[in-house]
């Protein structure tokens, strides 16, 4: 396992907590949607510096016509999570709205994971993966508490 997956993983966590509250604030001023349109915008603008104008990206854009139609749903769901981060964070706060998210995430990367979906490696489920998945339900609770 590597430790820079890790880290870069964690940074991850950390950044998704922050963008929720940023957007959740936009959110607040803007409307539900239209935050959600803008964030979309301005991360379509972030990304078409690099890979455009800096000329940085490895990858090979014209193969899209060789990708599967269901790997495309990833924009789409990206829609529906920073809509559903927005309204969640501003009804329940971020530290709730957060655990609940993560308790959704992990369970479904497990399944995903198990059965190898959207063409993945296979990664079992296992009996240690069942205890740290009460533990990471247990600690949610724990977080849950008033």
């Amino acid at each position: 396992m590597s430790p820079f997956a890790l880290l870069l993983a964690f940074i991850a966590g950390v950044f998704m907590a922050i963008q929720g509250s940023l957007n959740t604030g936009l959110g607040k001023i803007i409307g539900l949607l239209e935050s959600t349109f803008i964030v979309q915008l301005v991360g379509l603008a972030t990304v078409l510096i690099p890979l455009f104008l800096l000329r940085l990206g490895k990858g090979d854009l014209s193969r899209y016509q060789d990708v599967p139609w269901y790997l495309y749903l990833g924009g789409s769901i990206g829609v529906v999570i920073l809509y559903s981060v927005v309204a969640s964070i501003s009804s329940l706060g971020v530290a709730t709205a957060t655990t609940a998210i993560i308790v959704g995430q992990v369970g479904t990367a497990v399944l995903i994971d198990h059965f190898g979906f959207f063409g993945l490696e296979k990664i079992p489920f296992t009996w240690p993966k069942v205890a740290g998945l009460a533990l990471l339900a247990l600690g949610a609770k724990l977080m849950l508490l008033r």
